[in-house]
């Protein structure tokens, strides 16, 4: 087995064009060499959500920008690597199809390897890039398009406890965010307004605690900010800056306490595989979020779990998990070659039943 392996990974499964470089030596921390991401937000800030169409083409128009940035900071040529990695999906199609066509391009060419990663696969081993977590750990999966805890008992061993049966946490700030005209992305205008706001002010639901299991539901608690807006508005004529930053705060207080409880159910569940050195991840966009970090960071703590968070820049889309996920495949045996599809949708966990809805950046899975 090669005991040194440098790998490029490429992600465009939503609005982020990224490029980065990882290598990895046996029996030390990986090391990341370059991470390149060129986001789209202003291309889609007149539309209040991605663009399919514009997405791709912004894809088609940087990938390769990306690739040669990211090797130029790496210090390194196509004959320095040992393998392309590419997000083959889940995400919208467009995008990934391009990824995936400009990764053949640079296999074939530089005669390398070829390996298809799942985008929730690159989130969900980014604990292991970032601190070297042992297996297994529970992952809280957390993005604009997804949500859902897995059990990762392996480079390509997954298990799912529960998911969303709705819209996805990041997908409900973007939606309140434009319920309140805050400017996209939602996440960080809804935590910033939430910073000088009263979470009590707002009885907002906290759906589906009333309910067994880990399965979750943001929809509703998007529709009852809504109500309360319209009340404010009816009454007021408007709304008042205090008005929109309680909204906010009650709005992020509700999704960190669905989180937190639905993160205990799973920890309990977590916990009777015995771990030796029990961990709890989080990962994906809304773990930049620090009231809902620090609510899971105190639920991690009452399990005697460790808490592991990424850093902020690889919270969101970017190619370097991408990267590590091809390293771990490769390490493990798996290779693709110029058959590799896009794939709108790829479930981790391909012995659990579908979950139900879609999010607007990606298929639930």
């Amino acid at each position: 087995m090669t005991k040194t392996l440098t790998v490029l990974g490429l992600e465009s499964s939503c609005d982020d064009t990224a490029a980065a470089v990882v290598r990895h030596r046996e029996g030390e921390a990986p090391e990341i060499l370059s991470s390149v991401v060129a986001g789209q937000t202003a291309l889609h800030a007149d539309f209040g959500g991605v663009v399919p169409e514009i997405a791709a083409r912004a894809h088609t128009e940087k990938l390769d920008l990306c690739v040669e940035e990211a090797l130029s900071e790496a210090g390194l040529g196509l004959d320095e690597l040992d393998a392309i990695a590419v997000t083959a999906g889940p995400g919208l199609i467009g995008g990934v199809l391009a990824g995936v066509m400009l990764a053949k391009g640079l296999a074939a060419g530089a005669g390398l390897p070829l390996i298809g990663v799942n985008h929730l696969a690159g989130h969900a081993l980014t604990p292991r890039l970032t601190d070297e977590a042992t297996f297994p750990y529970l992952m809280l999966l957390v993005s604009g398009g997804h949500c859902q805890f897995l059990l990762v008992k392996g480079t390509d061993d997954f298990t799912r406890l529960g998911g969303t049966i709705d819209d996805a946490p990041g997908e409900a700030f973007d939606k309140t965010a434009k319920l309140l005209a805050l400017p996209q992305p939602g996440g960080p205008s809804v935590e910033a307004e939430a910073r000088n706001g009263d979470p009590r002010r707002f009885a907002l639901p906290r759906p589906l605690l009333d309910r067994p299991g880990c399965d979750m539901s943001f929809s509703g608690l998007k529709t009852a900010l809504l109500r309360e807006r319209d009340k404010l508005l009816e009454r007021d004529g408007g709304l008042h800056v205090q008005d929109r930053a309680d909204l906010c705060a009650s709005f992020q207080a509700a999704v960190s306490d669905v989180l937190a409880e639905k993160s205990r159910r799973a920890l309990a569940e977590y916990m009777t595989l015995s771990p030796v050195r029990p961990i709890f991840a989080v990962a994906g966009g809304v773990s930049a979020n620090m009231t809902i970090r620090s609510a899971l960071d105190t639920v991690s703590a009452e399990f005697g779990a460790t808490f592991l968070a990424p850093p902020l820049k690889l919270c969101t889309d970017n190619a370097a998990m991408i990267a590590w996920g091809g390293i771990e495949a490769f390490r493990a045996g798996r290779r693709d070659d110029m058959t590799l599809q896009a794939r709108p949708r790829w479930p981790l966990d391909q012995s659990a039943q579908p979950m139900l809805g879609s999010g607007k950046k990606g298929a639930k899975a």
